[in-house]
């Protein structure tokens, strides 16, 4: 661990910096990392204790550096490490910042007044929220993450098919349904208490992380407490700058950062997307005999049908006429819709069964590769 006074020799990747996180911002080079993931304190404005139904006192939020004197001292803070945050975000990189009822909306004014263009708002769902013990109120049993890109031009990452595996094939939402940080994972100091009372659960930063970084990127945490962002950026082959104020804070993340173990086969941690592999023209696929002039395809349902050209194009009858055109023209001609992705849509019948030609797109992919 460095702290702030000691000028780093070079970029400080897979380091905890110790200090200010405004001042360590400052003091990196201009757009320099590839993502921030912030998890600031929320200003939660607590007085007195809190007690459940038993009479036993709750472990709540009571460390010094969430108290601030005024909402107007908040966004004078808030203000300053986004706008630092900004300076070091390369032109294409994303900030995460994860807030409660308490503050988001003050952050998220913040954001758009320096020109940070919002991409989506996250609902973290927690599945074992702490009750309402005085019955006054709702459970509070969610948290909102806002997503932003430097700019709304910004060409930045978003690991979409990644995202999708994870959710088994379906589009991923922007609600998830993820339980605290408890049990095992959940770390304790020497007395046996919590070592950080707002610790985020690994599976949160887990999915952060794979929806929008690539392996090698750079993750920098100003707020970066116990350490989860290092951990799980290391596992994932990430690399990460971590500022942390509180020493304390810093040698548990700087432990257990160490016991994380690295990935073994890297290119297990890849998410390659569609988008980034070579376009392949239908008409390869008659070129380099994968299908020949005359093949018929048929739609999943076999209700439409198109003939093979010799150049690539396809050719279909209905009781509108002829359509002849690519793949996606003639797709979307018989079906009387805007748009078809032909890839999907056009079948090859293989042993009695529909395969889509994207099958044999995928084949050529590979030999090209």
């Amino acid at each position: 661990m460095k702290k702030h006074n000691e000028s780093p020799r070079k970029f400080p990747i897979n380091q905890i910096l110790l200090g200010d996180c405004i001042d360590l911002m400052n003091s990196l080079p201009e757009e320099s990392v590839d993502v921030v993931f912030a998890d600031p304190p929320y200003n939660l404005q607590l007085a007195g204790d809190l007690h459940r139904p038993n009479n036993s006192r709750v472990d709540g939020v009571e460390e010094q550096w969430d108290k601030f004197d005024s909402f107007a001292a908040y966004d004078r803070f808030t203000h300053a490490w986004l706008t630092a945050a900004r300076r070091i975000l390369k032109k294409d990189g994303t900030l995460w910042v994860i807030g409660s009822y308490h503050n988001i909306y003050r952050v998220g004014a913040t954001l758009q007044d320096l020109s940070y263009w919002f991409l989506n708002d996250i609902v973290w769902v927690k599945t074992n929220p702490m009750p309402n013990f005085r019955g006054k109120r709702f459970t509070n049993a969610h948290e909102t993450m806002l997503w932003c890109s430097k700019s709304k031009d910004s060409r930045y990452t978003f690991n979409y098919e990644a995202m999708k595996a994870l959710n088994e094939d379906l589009q991923m939402r922007s609600d998830w349904v993820i339980p605290i940080c408890t049990g095992h994972e959940r770390l304790k100091d020497s007395n046996g208490d919590k070592a950080h009372p707002t610790q985020k659960p690994e599976s949160l930063l887990h999915r952060v992380i794979l929806a929008s970084t690539n392996p090698g990127d750079v993750i920098l945490d100003p707020f970066f407490g116990t350490g989860t962002t290092g951990a799980v950026a290391k596992r994932l082959g990430r690399c990460f700058i971590g500022l942390e104020r509180e020493e304390a804070y810093a040698k548990v993340a700087k432990k257990r950062i160490a016991e994380t173990p690295t990935p073994g086969d890297t290119t297990l941690l890849e998410t390659p997307s569609k988008r980034r592999e070579p376009r392949i023209p239908f008409g390869w696929l008659v070129e380099r005999g994968l299908l020949s002039a005359g093949d018929v395809l048929t739609s999943p349902c076999k209700r439409w049908a198109a003939r093979v050209r010799a150049d690539g194009s396809v050719v279909a009858s209905d009781h509108r006429g002829n359509h002849r055109g690519s793949i996606h023209q003639v797709g979307a001609a018989v079906q009387g819709a805007p748009s078809c992705n032909g890839w999907t849509f056009w079948c090859l019948n293989v042993e009695g069964k529909p395969i889509a030609i994207d099958m044999l797109r995928q084949k050529l992919r590979a030999e090209l590769h």
